[in-house]
Order: structure tokens, then sequence, then C-alpha cells
């Protein structure tokens, strides 16, 4: 789907060579600073070799623990701006710096009833472009990647997390997040049917921020894993508390 929130090959090329000479320097390690900056270590390798692009997110927020900036700042530039478009929902920075971070993200696995697809949620906040992007990380069948933006309406309260890409929309809608942050909510996306075919399909989903998960475990997860069962309540929540409902 949508490249949206990776940065560009030269813009990668210099950010690694940038954080390789950062992590001399400083002399610190590769894990430490993965741990430091809450990405896993998989990534940050990824990205430094350049087998995948970094996002804007994990920059950031190495940024952030770094305290220096790895991006290039045109002398010109005009500043960023701190308001999202309308038809997003006009919300500043400010007032949703608390959604930024980075989610374990738990569904139903379509293709193995009963077990569990667990991946990670970036949402960040769009510099260039001025409002809130995600980026999903670590899913297992990465072809199926999404990326793109959020809008955040006062009228509903809920959050939406969509991929658009030539026409084609895969949307998330979440509930108003509790005092621990966590969203619940509605996936509707498409499913991979029999051949070349592509089925609508619904289902739970919840959002929990990832540095509130004592272990987090990626990938496909079946009755029995260890993780299994406190996933199984946290995901089950979305129905049970009526972050959303079915009806027939």
């Amino acid at each position: 789907m949508s490249n949206q929130g990776d940065l560009s090959g030269s813009d990668n090329e210099v950010i690694a060579t940038r954080l390789r000479e950062e992590l001399a320097r400083r002399r610190i390690s590769r894990q430490a600073l993965a741990d430091m900056a809450k990405i896993s270590l998989s990534t940050l390798e990824k990205a430094l070799s350049g087998s995948r692009p970094f996002s804007l997110a994990t920059v950031v927020r190495i940024e952030d623990v770094l305290g220096t900036r790895l991006r290039d700042q045109g002398e010109t530039a005009s500043p960023a701006p701190q308001l999202a478009p309308a038809e997003m929902g006009s919300y500043s920075r400010p007032a949703v710096r608390w959604i930024e971070g980075t989610y374990l993200t738990l569904r139903p696995a379509f293709s193995h009833p009963g077990a569990l697809f667990a991946y990670g949620t970036e949402i960040f906040w769009d510099d260039e472009r001025g409002h809130l992007g995600f980026s999903e990380i670590e899913r297992v069948d990465n072809v199926f990647t999404q990326k793109g933006f959020v809008s955040m309406p006062n009228l509903s309260g809920h959050t939406y997390l969509i991929t658009s890409e030539d026409g084609q929309y895969r949307m998330i809608m979440l509930g108003r997040a509790t005092r621990e942050r966590r969203m619940y909510g509605l996936l509707s996306t498409l499913q991979v049917g029999s051949g070349s075919q592509l089925l609508p399909v619904s289902c739970p989903i919840a959002l929990i921020p990832a540095d509130e998960v004592d272990s987090v475990s990626y990938g496909l997860l079946q009755p029995g894993d260890t993780i299994f069962a406190a996933y199984r309540d946290a995901l089950d929540r979305a129905v049970e508390a009526e972050f959303c409902r079915w009806h027939a």
C-alpha cells in the first residue's frame, strides 16, 4: 500500500551515516539505542543496513533520545504546519501529542480460526504534511503492511487510521482512549480470498501502548501460546466494553 511515512533513499543514507557516527562518538550500542528509543533492534539494524527505510516515526524517536537532529534542515524552509487539514479534524499538534508512540496491535487472524494476529503500529506527527500519520511494523505478512493518515474529528471523538491508495481504502475506527491510552474499535479492510479475489471483512481491533506491555510478542498467536490468553482478553474488551458492536 502507500509508502507514506518512509524516508527516501537519499535521506535514509544520510541519516544512517549520521546515526552510525553518533553511536561511535557516544559509544552507545545499537541494542542500547533501540531500548532507549523503544524500537526493535531488528528495525534499527535493517534501517542502518539499507535493507529497509527509516520511518519518520522511528527517526523522530531516535532524535529525541539522542537530543540531536539527524535529518537535513533547509535554511529557507518555512515553518512546519501545526494544524491538521479540516478534513482530518483540524487538530493541533499539542492537542494530539498523547497519541504519538508505538502500539501493540491485536486483531483476529482471518485465515486461522481462533488465532490472533499481533504487530506494531507507530503513530507520529508528519512534520512535512502537518498532521498525524501511522505506519505498521513487525508484520509477518509485510507485503500487506499499511501506512496512512490519522483523522481525529471533535464531532464524534473517534480516531480514524486511514490508508488510501489509488481510490482503495482501508480504515480503523477507534473509540475514545482509556485512561491507560488503550484504544479499541473496528477494522474494515480486504481479505485475500480464492485466487486473486479480495473480500470485504471487518473485525474488532485493539491498540495498546507498547511501553505498557511487559513482553511484546508479534506474529501469529495460537491458543496455547504463552501470551495468547492475555492478548485474547485484551482484544475481547473491544466488544465486551462496547467500543464496537456487531449487528446481523
